[in-house]
């Protein structure tokens, strides 16, 4: 009697126990890179480097530019619509232009790649997107340090010969 007393209440506790239902909340999009990428950005340190003398152990193959050709007044900022789709871009300073220093943009991809290839940022001369400009690599995600890295790659014939490394951080 008392085993099935035991048995009773160990059923009955089950049954409370799964007439629980989980509430996971209201279902959310994910965060894109385009939220995280919108607004403006001012450079905190923009650096070349001679990927030729690199890849060849030369050196020196690197050289901080953000001192030099008022580059320390480099802003950008990237747009977006209501649905934060990119929309435009522009660079405000008195910069030498390194890409078009206004455009539009679009990312190739809206998350970051589980294989580590950083995000390509694609830039337009045109509103429909169809005539490419320049690209930028992704190669720092902003996160809670509201800190960015793009790097600008040259190339002729395939092969990389100088690039441009770009550390941003979030202007409010």
């Amino acid at each position: 009697m008392r085993c099935k007393i035991i048995y009773l209440l160990a059923f009955f506790s089950l049954l409370a126990v799964s007439c629980n239902e989980m509430d996971d909340g209201s279902h959310v999009d994910p965060i894109t890179l385009n939220e995280k990428i919108t607004g403006e950005w001012g450079l905190m340190n923009l650096k070349m480097v001679d990927e030729v003398a690199k890849t060849n152990k030369l050196e020196p193959s690197e050289q901080v530019l953000s001192t030099l050709f008022n580059y320390d007044n480099f802003r950008i900022k990237f747009n977006v619509d209501d649905n934060m789709v990119p929309t435009s871009y522009e660079v405000t300073g008195d910069v030498p232009p390194l890409f078009a220093l206004s455009g539009y943009w679009k990312l190739s991809s809206d998350f970051q790649q589980s294989t580590g290839e950083p995000v390509r940022i694609y830039l337009y001369s045109d509103a429909q997107k169809t005539i490419k400009t320049d690209e930028l690599r992704l190669t720092a995600v902003p996160g809670s340090n509201e800190e960015m890295e793009l790097q600008l790659l040259r190339t002729s014939g395939g092969i990389a010969f100088v690039s441009y490394s770009f550390k941003l951080n979030a202007i409010n």
